[in-house]
């Protein structure tokens, strides 16, 4: 395993991280929808008001107070549903705690003197934020700081308090009994403050430590197993609202299909939370309730006029069909392309903007994080062939790639060549 999960800890990559903000979950779906948009991830976490305002709590009690996490996609379901769309202005006032979905494990409070192994253990078993304790006082470990002393690690705070913080390295469970071992011995002053990590903030880290990580990142994704081949899927001929029915597992995304005559599937688009982050979630909610799944991506990232709008209804009135779009959304800028219900897929339609990210089975590890971090994406999808007869094989998020990172090294002869002489260059230098 590489020395950097060893002898780096969750304090090192809080440095410039702003102090969370809770969401509570009694607040609006239309503020939920600002807080997203303006937020750095695709989601929010959601927490439950404090029962007194002016008492100190430990994190026991703080962990207890997370909801769970709301997605962009997460909104524009909720708003895609029947009485939604009829009333608004309705579902914008819905309390957030009627939407988002109850998981408190998808966050957990940890102490910034855990090892970065250890919250990359973490994470893998299906933790998606960490919240870590910001001090002023903290000013960061590294190496020649994560030193064992009686088999315990010292924590670049107060000498006087470095034995009640201390983690036992030795216990299999000190990182995840970390978190309320520090809440009681964390001083008045640095109580209240933390900042929120995120998957794509280790990912982040890990770039930057690719040398110490070697073989690894130039290592193929295939000859890594970091593709998962359990994604979710619809055909593109199908209603877009038939994506918000299935079972969605992580990363949040699904592969908009297009089967080829011989019984494959090409990738077309997709429907996930990071695609729609930015968006017009009510047009986006309407265009997932009325649209198939092909002419959803067409327009999830196109930033046109009301004239496309204005364009569909005529087509609809001038194929005998009266459009079903609210008043109140028809005076907006949609978004979406004006396609008529006799919409053919192909494939060339979908090239451009809304095209899916992807990577081939042979692409490096190195390739695929850079891929992710460069487009603010939480996945990218897995193709084999030739760039016009491509089939989709799986997809590789952000476990997968945590779980790349801690596994072993493959032998050489899982490295093309190329990828051998940038290793050997590497570690010449």
């Amino acid at each position: 395993m590489a020395s950097v999960f060893l002898y780096h800890v969750v304090g090192d990559l809080t440095v410039g991280k702003p102090e969370l903000e809770e969401f509570y979950e009694t607040e609006t779906i239309g503020s939920a929808i600002r807080a997203i948009r303006e937020s750095t991830e695709c989601g929010i976490t959601v927490w439950k008001r404090k029962t007194h305002m002016g008492m100190a709590e430990n994190n026991d009690t703080r962990q207890q107070r997370f909801v769970g996490i709301l997605t962009s996609l997460d909104v524009v379901s909720f708003l895609a549903k029947p009485q939604c769309l009829e009333d608004q202005d309705k579902a914008m006032k819905t309390l957030v705690s009627d939407v988002v979905v109850p998981d408190n494990a998808l966050l957990k409070i940890v102490d910034p003197g855990i090892r970065l192994i250890d919250a990359l253990e973490m994470m893998k078993q299906g933790v998606r934020r960490l919240l870590v304790l910001k001090s002023t006082v903290w000013k960061g470990m590294s190496k020649r700081f994560s030193i064992l002393y009686n088999g315990k690690w010292l924590k670049n705070v107060d000498n006087s308090s470095c034995n009640n913080l201390s983690i036992n390295v030795s216990a299999p469970s000190s990182a995840a009994s970390s978190a309320s071992s520090s809440s009681s011995s964390t001083p008045p002053f640095m109580r209240n403050k933390f900042c929120c990590l995120s998957r794509e903030d280790i990912i982040r880290f890990l770039i930057g430590c690719l040398g110490a990580l070697a073989p690894l990142p130039l290592s193929s994704i295939s000859s890594l197993g970091a593709i998962n081949h359990n994604y979710s899927s619809i055909d593109a001929s199908l209603p877009a609202a038939e994506a918000t029915q299935k079972n969605l597992g992580d990363p949040s995304a699904f592969a908009i299909m297009e089967s080829t005559p011989d019984g494959r599937h090409r990738i077309l688009g997709e429907i996930s939370v990071s695609k729609l982050w930015k968006c017009d979630y009510i047009a986006a909610a309407w265009a997932l309730a009325n649209l198939s799944a092909g002419q959803f991506i067409m327009g999830i990232e196109d930033n046109v006029s009301s004239r496309w709008l204005a364009d569909f209804n005529n087509n609809s009135l001038d194929n005998g069909v009266e459009s079903t779009r609210p008043r109140k959304i028809s005076s907006m800028s949609s978004g979406y392309s004006p396609v008529s219900p006799t919409f053919g897929v192909g494939r060339g339609t979908y090239r451009g903007r809304s095209a899916p990210l992807t990577c081939k089975t042979t692409s490096s590890l190195a390739a695929v994080m850079a891929q992710m971090l460069s487009h603010r994406a939480t996945h990218v999808w897995v193709t084999e062939g030739e760039d016009d007869d491509d089939v989709l094989v799986g997809v590789v998020g952000y476990a997968n790639i945590l779980v790349a990172v801690t596994s072993k090294p493959p032998s050489l002869s899982a490295l093309t060549p190329r990828s051998i002489i940038e290793l050997r260059l590497e570690n010449h230098h």
